[in-house]
């Protein structure tokens, strides 16, 4: 794979982006409990961005699948 593929329109992909991230909401509304919301809220534009970099590299381009250096806190902690 050349590493090139074309990009969809800007008002596409919004649109796509958006119903990933409803269908995302959706998802993980089953963890918006016991207090859990800031730490569900705050790592859905993490894994957005995890799909994000996944949907690149499979279509060739050569960049990293990552979001963060070190885990994201437990809520416990």
């Amino acid at each position: 794979m050349s590493g090139k593929y074309t990009k969809i329109p800007e008002e596409q992909y919004n649109k796509a982006l958006g119903q990933f991230r409803l269908q995302l909401g959706g998802i993980m509304n089953c963890f918006m409990c016991y207090g859990l919301e800031h730490d569900v809220e705050g790592a859905m534009p993490e894994i957005v961005k995890l799909a994000e970099q996944f949907a690149m590299r499979v279509r060739g381009e050569s960049i990293p699948i990552k979001v963060r250096d070190v885990p994201r806190r437990r809520p416990t902690d």
